[in-house]
């Protein structure tokens, strides 16, 4: 059974205070902090020397309470300031088990049904250590770091290689597959690397063989995919895992076995534990403030040698500590937020200026690189493909009305007689009815979200072709929003040396501008973020588009920071459709690829993906 689990609903906690008070302000300060960790408002926490039960942390379901054991501390307790993320690596090990046991709190919802074998509800809990672990970091990924931190502590604790070698993991099939739970299952759940469990690996799979190490894996990683409160599939994993170890369900786990607590073992008012089932060891007190486990070999008072399998057990642990002790931890959520938004603050800033320089030109200028040529007026057949879009878009904006069922004391509305009913109850007893027996069912209107749509051409040597067919989509596209009843604007900019505008943010041009394609610079940057701060592409609650007409042939520069802006509009929701007319072609990554085999086709191609962007943000 694990030592840091009283699943004993009689259990009560064996914290013993001393005069300090720092410990009851500490415990008082932790108890603050836990209820974002276990997702739970009921939680005590009380730390001191001696508390745990003889365990660096336990938790105890049936008061709803976390004792850590404060000799593992490492720092002077007035010091510590849990709220102060930056705080915590200073007692990184604590913080871990005081992690885990939140994580029992929280995902370790059953408990053994009453008659279940020893042997079979002490597997059932060891498997639970992994499973309830990776639980942990799928709903709070940062906690792996803290709970890699305590791993050395809680493992030792659930093994005890270096306190007595008589008690330690012995070359024995139970005792390693019990290693096997404690780390090899760790490393499936997300805990623990391949690389740092190596050693424990190569000894277990030399005692259990090949063949039983993958079934014993198979078990395991069925635990690790078991809901919080299936307590029965826990069990019938238990039954397995003693069925392929060779254990007999029946009988009780030795009290001197590794990872056993002993039930004599009782706080020491002293401040340190006592009692052969103590896990922590003295020493000076890890990086990350637990206590060094000792490696293999005979001790200067002649007690025999560790095993190889605890040699291996406490060489990984050490390595983990030690990687544990040089990571960076996890920063604030909030600092994280406060620095996500600033970043998201100046990319916007970046945007917004680039649109005023960008469509602060009036469109058709004929100075210097990336100029335009001229204007001309539209054809009828411009015009009509203007109107047909226009339906189309106004067609795709609209919503069907949603039924909303409302309840009232009073007509109108549908009688319900055991409303009614209720209601002559209330009134017979003198009360104030309450009950409300009319129904009725209003449809309500469904707001049509907006549509922005920004269109970017590559006006380089290798885009002629585009010329005049982007140049009579840009007008077709800016007449259609006026038309629509879909609330729309659209602007179109080409980009090569420069960016220039061909038709502005909510306006309809009464001319076609048409423009050069010679230019021997591609500035997508610049484009993408000129579409963005007029249109706010990168911005919810529209139907968001944003077209590219290019071959993608790009200098280095400008196609990796065009892959960043892209890739942050995607990720704001803004669907981006790519125009080209050749396989060869190299369009940037994430982007829909749509190949023009006519590219007079080019007006239809856009109208068609914004209708699907329109219908796809109901």
């Amino acid at each position: 059974m694990s030592t840091h689990l009283a699943a004993d609903p009689t259990a009560t906690g064996a914290a013993v205070f001393p005069a300090r008070p720092e410990w009851l302000a500490l415990s008082a300060a932790l108890a603050d902090e836990v209820p974002v960790i276990a997702d739970r408002e009921d939680l005590l926490v009380t730390i001191a020397p001696g508390a745990g039960g003889g365990a660096p942390a336990c938790f105890f379901p049936a008061r709803a309470l976390i004792e850590l054991d404060g000799t593992h501390l490492g720092v002077d307790p007035a010091t510590v300031t849990p709220a102060n993320y930056s705080d915590r690596p200073r007692y990184g090990a604590t913080w871990g088990l005081l992690t885990h046991e939140c994580g029992h709190a929280k995902h370790t919802a059953w408990d053994p049904p009453q008659g279940t074998p020893p042997a079979v509800a002490d597997a059932a809990m060891l498997l639970e250590e992994p499973r309830m672990e990776a639980a942990q970091v799928r709903r709070r990924p940062d906690d792996r770091h803290w709970l890699r931190a305590s791993a050395r502590d809680i493992i030792l604790a659930d093994l005890n290689p270096p306190t007595d070698p008589t008690r330690a993991p012995h070359m024995t099939k139970p005792d390693a597959a019990r290693a096997a739970a404690l780390l090899l299952a760790r490393v499936d759940g997300g805990i623990l690397t391949r690389a740092e469990v190596a050693p424990v690996a190569r000894v277990v799979e030399d005692v259990l063989g090949t063949d039983t190490l993958a079934k014993l894996r198979a078990v395991w990683r069925k635990a690790l995919r078991t809901a919080d409160d299936d307590g029965d599939t826990m069990i019938d994993l238990g039954r397995q895992w003693c069925a392929i170890v060779g254990t007999d369900p029946n009988t009780p786990p030795d009290p001197g076995a590794a990872g056993t607590p002993d039930p004599t073992a009782t706080p020491d008012p002293s401040g340190r534990p006592n009692g052969s089932g103590t896990p922590s060891t003295s020493g000076t007190p890890s990086p990350t403030g637990g206590t060094p486990a000792p490696s293999s070999g005979s001790s200067s008072d002649g007690t025999p040698p560790l095993s190889p399998l605890a040699g291996a057990i406490a060489a990984a642990l050490d390595n983990v500590a030690a990687k544990v002790a040089r990571e960076k931890a996890p920063d604030d959520p909030a600092a994280r937020a406060a620095a996500a938004n600033a970043r998201e603050n100046t990319k916007r800033t970046i945007a917004d200026d680039a649109a005023r320089k960008v469509f602060g030109v009036p469109p058709g200028s004929r100075d210097g690189r990336t100029a335009c040529t001229g204007t001309r007026p539209p054809t009828a057949d411009e015009r009509t493909a203007a109107r047909v879009l226009a339906r189309a878009l106004s067609t795709a904006g609209v919503r069907d009305r949603v039924a909303v069922k409302t309840t009232s004391i009073v007509p109108p509305g549908r009688l319900r007689m055991r409303g009614a009913l209720a209601a002559d109850a209330q009134r017979a007893a003198g009360a104030v009815p309450t009950a409300e027996p009319f129904t009725r069912t209003t449809h309500t209107p469904v707001p049509t979200p907006p549509l922005r749509l920004g269109i970017a051409c590559d006006v380089s040597g290798t885009m002629k072709w585009a010329r005049d067919h982007v140049a009579s989509a840009a007008w077709i596209l800016a007449n259609a929003a006026r038309h629509t009843t879909v609330p729309a604007q659209t602007a179109t900019v080409i980009f090569g040396n420069r960016v220039r505008p061909l038709t502005l943010p909510g306006q309809a041009p009464a001319v076609v501008t048409e423009f050069a394609s010679n230019d021997n610079w591609e500035d997508i940057p610049t484009a993408i973020d000129a579409l963005d701060g007029a249109l706010g592409l990168s911005t919810p609650g529209a139907a968001r588009l944003l077209v590219i007409v290019s071959d993608g042939q790009f200098r280095d520069a400008p196609r990796a920071d065009g892959q960043r802006k892209l890739n942050r509009l995607r990720a704001g929701g803004c669907a981006v459709l790519w125009l080209t007319t050749r396989d060869t072609d190299t369009p940037l990554t994430g982007a829909t690829v749509h190949r023009l085999t006519d590219p007079t086709t080019a007006a239809q191609a856009i109208g068609r993906a914004a209708t699907t962007a329109l219908r796809a943000a109901r």
